[in-house]
């Protein structure tokens, strides 16, 4: 098999950690500028996420990756994934999402639209205890 077949068969890469875990560590890196990293960990909760949450783990990958865009320099990449994040984050999350979106998508579009700063990620009060079990397809 080759690596490209084993890696969409999983066989060459297993989860590293479970959702809450990643969530955890997604948002930690995030908020400590490492956004490349947070991206991957938070893409851990996104691949386990079903609808409606799907949609709103993506809304914080795209902004993971525009703020890597920002950081580099790339106004285009900035532009492009930091109004694709805002676009899905602007849904109201549900009452048991465990990161903080409303006030997140604001700040995240005054730094994409006005250049105002990186906005900070913020866990809900103990929303990231359980969500390995919530958020995942065969829950």
């Amino acid at each position: 098999m080759s690596r490209r077949a084993a890696a969409r068969e999983g066989a060459a890469r297993p989860e590293p950690e479970d959702a809450a875990e990643a969530l955890r560590r997604g948002v930690a890196l995030y908020n400590a500028g490492r956004f490349w990293q947070a991206h991957e960990a938070l893409e851990v909760v996104w691949r386990q996420s079903v609808p409606p949450e799907r949609p709103l783990w993506q809304g914080l990958i795209q902004a993971a990756a525009a703020m890597l865009h920002r950081e580099r320099g790339n106004r285009h990449g900035l532009d492009a994934q930091g109004r694709a994040a805002i676009e899905k984050l602007r849904v109201p999350a549900p009452g048991d999402f465990p990161v903080e979106t409303a006030r997140f998508v604001q700040d995240l579009a005054a730094c994409v639209e006005a250049g105002g700063p990186v906005p900070p990620m913020k866990l809900t009060t103990g929303a990231a205890r359980s969500r390995s079990r919530r958020t995942t397809k065969d829950a």
